[in-house]
């Protein structure tokens, strides 16, 4: 009777084991496959650049039911199978970052990569993987528009006299998000010995483009103005901006012609508005098409010309900064295609850039700065502003 209750209690654990290790596989997928839809767009962040934790329950797993003889071979197999995908993307960043300090040094020249006169420091590090945030940002909030009740948090950097300033976009469909989005790279920067300004603008539906571009333009006065008292080299100003952000940070680079601006860093930004709103993001992750109408007012059919005006692509020249772009394959979001499209509208113009691909990260990826996509970002980040604020 013993042998019988004992032989259930282990068939229920197989069961359980087996139900675990398939939801598991199912989640590593999204190492590989888009996300199709908006909660599993979140999922596929943490799968991605969490990917050690998900490989290490995974491998808990299968050690913990390695003596249960129901299922055995197919839980081993599906587990495996769900470990090897997890892994995936600190492989894959192995690769990438291979070649990336030499593919960013044909584009901006030999030394580009030193900082500091450090050339040791590695595009992708295993140890830095299990290494989370550190002390908490220190910032200030300033006014930069009374009249619009616009602030910024302003992030000084850690090394004295006057420092190059990065200009941060956040992103949040133009409709959402602040200043205070994913610090972390702003913090990390600041202790470099960069200035960082992290502005709000005015947001959709009651603000629409090109307001944001505006808002751009006061805040780099504003800077200018308080110069002296803020430490800031106004011979070398960098735009920085993610997703939505992202688009106000290319198209305020590209069209204000801002003194002092030396370059632009595109994270998954929409490049061209007029092919993103003919080529939708699926409804089952985000109504992009809705989202594209609230900020510049109308349909493509209704006000074809701000769809034309508001996309950076469009403005690019010879005379063009330059620019960084970084953008994730997997993302649901925002297509790739956009970087794609705009990689090769700066290669034909003669542009100095570098376009940093991630074959397995999605949007927001570099919310996990210490991530394989983060790691790659932060490192082409800092030798971006590095070469271009010399």
């Amino acid at each position: 009777m013993a042998n019988s209750t004992y032989i259930k209690h282990g068939s229920k654990q197989a069961t359980w084991m087996l139900i675990l290790l398939a939801l598991l596989f199912l989640a590593s997928l999204l190492t590989v496959f888009k996300a199709p839809t908006y909660h599993l767009w979140l999922v596929a962040i943490a799968v991605s650049e969490y990917s050690l934790l998900w490989a290490a329950g995974t491998a808990v797993l299968l050690i913990a039911g390695f003596w249960l003889q129901k299922y055995q071979l197919a839980s081993v197999m599906i587990g495996l199978l769900a470990l090897g995908l997890f892994l995936s993307p600190v492989a894959r960043a192995y690769i990438a970052a291979a070649t990336v300090k030499k593919e960013f040094n044909k584009a901006f020249g030999a030394g580009s990569t030193i900082i500091k006169g450090d050339n040791t420091q590695p595009p992708f590090s295993f140890l830095k993987l299990f290494k989370f945030a550190g002390k908490q940002p220190v910032y200030n909030t300033l006014t930069y528009s009374p009249a619009d009740k616009l602030t910024l948090d302003y992030y000084p950097a850690q090394f004295g006299g006057k420092k190059p300033c990065i200009i941060v976009i956040h992103g949040g469909s133009w409709s959402s998000g602040d200043s205070r989005q994913l610090p972390e790279l702003n913090n990390y920067l600041a202790a470099q010995g960069y200035n960082v300004a992290s502005i709000n603008y005015r947001l959709a539906p009651q603000y629409q483009a090109p307001l944001t571009v505006n808002d751009v333009k006061q805040a780099f006065a504003y800077l200018r103005k308080n110069a002296d008292q803020l430490n800031i080299d106004t011979g070398n100003f960098v735009l920085l901006g993610r997703s939505a952000g992202a688009q106000i940070a290319l198209l305020a680079a590209y069209t204000l012609h801002e003194a002092g601006l030396k370059g632009i860093i595109d994270f998954y930004g929409p490049a061209d508005m007029v092919w993103g709103y003919s080529a939708p993001a699926s409804k089952l992750v985000m109504d992009s098409r809705a989202v594209m109408e609230r900020y510049l007012g109308g349909t493509y059919k209704a006000v074809p010309e701000k769809y034309f005006d508001s996309s950076p692509i469009e403005f690019v020249n010879r005379q063009t900064v330059p620019t960084l772009i970084i953008h994730g394959s997997n993302d649901v979001l925002v297509s790739p295609v956009h970087s794609s499209k705009l990689n090769a509208k700066l290669q034909q113009c003669g542009v100095r850039h570098f376009y940093l691909n991630l074959p397995w990260a999605t949007h927001g990826f570099d919310y996990h700065l210490n991530g394989p996509g983060g790691q790659l970002s932060t490192y082409v980040t800092e030798r971006f502003i590095n070469a271009v604020c010399r």
